[in-house]
């Protein structure tokens, strides 16, 4: 007996959570507008607001002449069915309320008026309520989800039989069946419709967060590549450090005792200050890989010595060799300058230079170096490319990174197009007053020179 009724109250809780569902869907005055068309704009709205109006001055007549209703009455049914279908356009749930209610209340209407052998009147579904509904079960499930489209429509097939098949009336031509499989044609087509529509947005989303997520990837390694660098220099100063430090006592005759302690502590310093770098560094090696030879354009190994603006003139003949024709100019005091500074510089050159060979063939290239007391002007101008550029398989982010390094020092970096047709890269990076003693540019005049 417990059994049986733990059957039935499982039945009864299934039947009310479905009831709950019901209401939830249907039982709504939601608005859940249709969207403008991506090229025709509102002209879809217009053709539905059109055939709205067609279907109320289609159904009036039909309920008056053939259905032998009274005008008064009449008329808000066919204004009911015509109505329906232009608010489907905004609020598709009451749409479907109100198109299923003047079919209720028509059906009704006419059933009462009619005579065994008088006029076969279409019933319950006149011929303009076929094809309102019709729109208005299209418009409804382009917009909601599929259930709530499933659900109406089993809505208007239990209507429909109830009115026909359980009412019915002395003398009709049935509408039922044909209506219910319009219905079930029409909701399988906005089902499929709104199906396509949610999945190329769906694509279009992807697209958009994998393009910002390969952007903030290659972000991410360019800063990597830039702190790979930048231990490089680091290591080698604290390394310097540290010999220097143990060296120092042996230097001056007898040093005192808080001499040789002071710099004990200045090269332990060193030394756990060089390991924590080492430890970094084995984490950034780690993702994303260190590049082999050649692949950051320099040809140089992964554990070489760090490019200065002494290998310069280097890399402006390798780039002419790779058939670009490039001008140097540098003026101002040449002189050492702190290792990041210079590897930015280096770095910085080598990339504009390489878009220009990448995106500008038969262009002219200048590469210019201004010396100032506390900062260094880079300036790599091309022509207007003499020809169209071949489609170029790299990820195009390059000026990201010469920013990411320009910003590093505190500096700034513009690039855009020059007034000629060509292109500009600027960048000012700032340099400590401390510099080491002038030295001559290689292979041009200590002040000014041009190669």
């Amino acid at each position: 007996m417990s059994r049986v009724g733990g059957v039935t109250e499982t039945g009864t809780g299934r039947a009310l959570r479905w009831l709950r569902v019901l209401r939830d869907d249907l039982w709504t005055v939601r608005a859940d507008p249709l969207p403008p068309s991506v090229w025709l704009r509102w002209l879809p709205h217009g053709i539905v607001c059109l055939a709205a109006l067609g279907i109320f001055a289609g159904d009036l007549p039909q309920l008056q002449d053939h259905g032998r209703l009274a005008f008064g009455l009449a008329l808000p049914v066919a204004l009911a069915q015509g109505g329906a279908v232009a608010l489907a356009l905004w609020r598709p749930v009451p749409a479907w309320w109100l198109s299923m209610a003047a079919m209720v209340v028509g059906a009704f209407a006419v059933r009462a008026l009619m005579v065994v052998d008088g006029h076969e009147f279409t019933w319950p579904w006149t011929s303009a309520g076929i094809i309102g509904h019709l729109l208005v079960s299209l418009l409804l499930a382009l917009r909601v989800r599929t259930r709530v489209s499933a659900e109406a429509l089993a809505l208007t097939a239990l209507a429909t039989y109830v009115v026909q098949g359980l009412v019915g009336g002395p003398n009709y031509q049935p509408t039922g069946e044909l209506a219910v499989v319009l219905y079930a044609v029409a909701v399988v087509l906005g089902i499929a419709l709104r199906g396509r529509r949610e999945a190329r947005a769906e694509l279009v989303r992807q697209t958009t967060l994998t393009t910002e997520e390969r952007a903030r990837r290659t972000l991410l390694e360019e800063r990597s590549r830039i702190a790979r660098e930048l231990h490089d220099v680091v290591a080698h100063h604290m390394s310097v450090i540290s010999i220097q430090a143990q060296v120092a006592p042996h230097l001056v005759q007898d040093p005192p005792e808080e001499l040789r302690e002071n710099l004990a502590g200045i090269r332990q310093n060193a030394v756990e200050a060089l390991t924590e770098l080492r430890r970094v560094l084995d984490v950034l090696r780690s993702e994303p890989p260190v590049p082999h030879a050649g692949e950051d354009g320099s040809g140089a190994a992964p554990h070489a010595p760090q490019p200065t603006l002494d290998r310069l003139p280097a890399l402006v003949e390798n780039t002419r060799a790779a058939g670009l024709t490039v001008t140097t100019e540098i003026t101002g005091e040449r002189r050492p300058l702190p290792p990041a500074v210079e590897l930015s510089a280096y770095r910085i050159v080598q990339e504009a230079l390489s878009n220009v060979l990448r995106h500008a063939p038969g262009a002219t290239a200048r590469v210019a170096l201004a010396y100032g007391p506390r900062e260094l002007r880079v300036e790599v101008v091309n022509t207007r490319p003499g020809r169209a550029a071949p489609p170029s398989s790299g990820a195009g982010h390059g000026l990201l990174g010469m920013r990411e390094r320009a910003a590093m020092l505190g500096g700034s970096l513009t690039a855009g197009p020059g007034a000629d047709g060509g292109y500009r890269v600027r960048a000012l990076l700032p340099v400590p007053s401390r510099t080491g003693p002038a030295i001559p540019a290689p292979g041009s005049p200590p002040k000014d020179g041009t190669a």
